[in-house]
């Protein structure tokens, strides 16, 4: 399990990372979501040791990473597949893993299989190989200890779809055996299909955490209006953010009464006024994040 508290970080008087806490629980797939520069690769660099809080504190099965002996056996990490040695092989990275994690040789052919690279593809260089094959790579290297937990973070860009139902499947099974598995992406789709729980952060905060099911239900209201722009700003003033859909309604997380007397307010006239259908995790995630979406919501 990953239990984070309080988790803080600053730079200077930048808070990347502002009071964040939540829980990835065993036997369960926990997708971590958030707009670019949201600050989720600082929290899981906080988790995996590499960085040191400010404040707060983060814990894989109650230890702090710093404090598990040999942790690649409990805990397999993959932040960055281009972080890998471009002059070695991909075998001998995995053999050095193995070394360093007093693992037999044989678990390097055993992995090599599990991520499908082949004998030849093993020989070549890594500066050889593509954005796929270092990402195949760096999931064998993080399941090369048989851990417990997996933290990887953006596991599956450069993959084609052949290799991310590929991942989808890997993960799912290992969850299901029992494992706790935290996964980073922008693949909102992929994210919605194999997570059991979501947590989205916006400018380093918690925006909203709980399981798929509870966060994709009916929730908010969808307004049209007969200016959408006047509509907007309606909403705006009134504190209520909103996202535009595609077929020119808007959604937002207020409840219909509070969206009523904001366009009342302003005169603005309504051509729909309901309460929502249950969202897509995109749709979701626009609606959460639209204040830090760094092309705007509305584009």
């Amino acid at each position: 399990m990953i239990s984070v508290q309080g988790l803080t970080k600053t730079y200077g008087g930048f808070r990347a990372v502002d009071d964040v806490s939540f829980v990835a629980a065993p036997g369960r797939v926990t997708g971590f979501l958030g707009p670019n520069g949201a600050g989720k690769s600082t929290t899981m660099r906080m988790m995996t040791g590499l960085t040191v809080p400010t404040s707060g504190r983060a814990t894989i099965g109650g230890h702090a990473y710093r404090d598990i002996p040999n942790p690649g056996r409990h805990v397999g990490v993959l932040l960055d597949a281009s972080a890998q040695h471009a002059g070695r092989t991909g075998r001998e990275v995995l053999a050095l893993g193995a070394g360093v994690l007093d693992l037999p040789r044989s678990r390097v052919d055993e992995m090599l299989e599990t991520v499908s690279l082949t004998r030849q593809e093993a020989r070549r260089r890594v500066k050889d190989y593509s954005l796929g094959m270092r990402q195949r790579l760096g999931i064998a290297h993080a399941l090369l200890g048989d851990p417990e937990v997996l933290v990887l973070d953006e596991p599956a860009n450069g993959l084609d779809p052949a290799g991310i139902h590929w991942m989808r499947t890997l993960l799912t099974d290992y969850a299901r055996r029992g494992g706790t598995v935290l996964l980073s992406s922008h693949l909102l789709h992929e994210v919605e299909v194999i997570a059991d729980d979501l947590v989205v952060i916006g400018q380093g905060r918690i925006v909203a955490q709980g399981t798929k099911t509870e966060l994709l239900q009916s929730t908010g209201t969808v307004v049209r209006a007969v200016d959408d722009a006047a509509l907007e700003r309606a909403l705006a003033e009134a504190g209520i953010s909103s996202v535009a859909s595609p077929d020119g309604a808007r959604r937002t997380e207020a409840e219909a009464r509070q969206v009523g007397e904001a366009a009342a307010h302003h005169g603005v006239v309504l051509l729909e006024l309901r309460a929502a259908d249950g969202a897509g995790l995109e749709e979701l995630f626009l609606t959460l994040t639209s204040q830090t979406q760094r092309e705007g919501a509305a584009a």
